[in-house]
């Protein structure tokens, strides 16, 4: 038969140990040893082991006879059996992490639900902000009752199935021993009380559902995926806790003509072949109205022009974008005899021959020959 080891060996602990310290390195290698956790063929005789070191060493008389005595001590009879084991339970709790705090958690105040609306604005809405009206849907605190789930002048009562704790317990055997199984209490969901006499409003429920109007502004310069934050307009909170937020959010319509990169604002605008060869003045929209625009003679397809100022104002503040106007010359799909004569005319004194783009003339063609 093995020898047993010193149980102060056992949980690496000197004899001068007190009960914290001792408690401590048995949580430890309680922890490290459990063989939920440890998969090591060792662990389950480890941490049976363990366990029997703590049982007599975190009792202070159980203690006081093995230092005295050493195992023989401790009687016939010796196992793991920790249900008479004063404490066992609050180091179980301590050692998985759930118990008391589990239940202070669940009776703490809770923050409502953050809630979501979805707002589409035109083109000009957007680069200028408006004042918009909306209604949501969402659970306020109810009034009949003050959020208690009670009807007025009566009052929740202890739960009786928990006592008030909100969790059941229950010892379970093992080969290690009796561990204990907290769970949540089934008649009152862990509240620790039970409403006797629902409110008549919210018929228990604490919470009633309202349609609510809110008026909203938005600013200048908002964009696809902007979002607004309005703060406490979300779903009410529980046992006093605070209301979560409503999160606006922005799309905006495509417009007609215009297009945005940040805060400018793109247009393409078609010109006549006469206004591209001899240049002119036209009129431009703008998000402010029409503006002048100076064409100047030799436009090609593709140029573009700058009206500073005339962009989308900057979310955060600080002036606007400009206005790019990308111009395309149009060519005339039917022409009136005058018109035709005319082309004619000008195309005798322009010539007939084609020099694609980028291609060297015959000028430049004869040097390299020559060099």
């Amino acid at each position: 038969m093995t020898a047993k080891r010193d149980y102060y060996e056992v949980l690496s602990v000197s004899r001068s140990s007190n009960d914290a310290e001792i408690k401590r390195a048995y949580l430890r290698l309680a922890r490290e040893y459990h063989p939920d956790l440890n998969k090591d063929p060792d662990a389950e005789s480890r941490f049976k082991e363990i366990n029997e070191a703590y049982e007599v060493l975190g009792d202070r008389r159980k203690r006081a006879e093995y230092d005295r005595w050493g195992h023989a001590g401790l009687g016939a009879g010796f196992g793991t059996d920790f249900s008479g084991f004063a404490g066992f339970g609050d180091i179980f709790e301590d050692f998985f992490g759930f118990g008391g705090m589990r239940t202070a958690a669940r009776r703490a105040p809770q923050k409502g639900a953050d809630l979501r609306y979805d707002l589409t604005l035109t083109f000009e809405e957007a680069a200028f902000g408006c004042e918009k009206e909306i209604e949501i849907a969402r659970l306020d605190t109810c009034p009949n009752c003050q959020g208690t789930g009670s009807d007025p002048g009566t009052a929740p009562i202890r739960c009786p199935q928990c006592n008030g704790t909100g969790e059941v317990r229950r010892v379970r055997q093992s080969v290690f021993g009796s561990f204990v199984n907290v769970t949540t209490c089934g008649r009152c969901g862990g509240e620790g009380e039970v409403i006797t006499t629902p409110c008549g409003e919210c018929r228990g429920q604490k919470q009633v559902r309202v349609t609510k109007r809110l008026s909203i502004e938005v600013p200048p310069g908002v964009d696809d995926g902007t979002q607004i934050r309005l703060s406490d307009e979300g779903q009410a909170g529980l046992r006093g806790g605070v209301s979560g937020n409503l999160y606006v959010v922005i799309s905006v319509r495509r417009h007609s003509y215009f297009k945005r990169q940040n805060g400018d604002v793109f247009l393409e605008l078609p010109i006549n072949v006469a206004q591209a060869a001899l240049g002119d003045e036209i009129e431009v929209p703008t998000l402010d109205g029409s503006e002048k625009l100076a064409i100047p003679s030799g436009t090609q397809t593709g140029e573009s022009f700058r009206l500073r100022g005339k962009g989308i104002p900057y979310l955060r503040g600080g002036g606007r974008g400009d206005q790019l106007v990308t111009v395309y010359v149009v060519t005339p799909k039917k022409l009136t005899p005058e018109q035709q004569e005319l082309f004619e005319e000008l195309a005798k004194t322009l010539g007939k021959e084609v020099i694609p783009q980028g291609e060297k003339g015959f000028f430049d063609r004869l040097k390299d020959a020559l060099r």
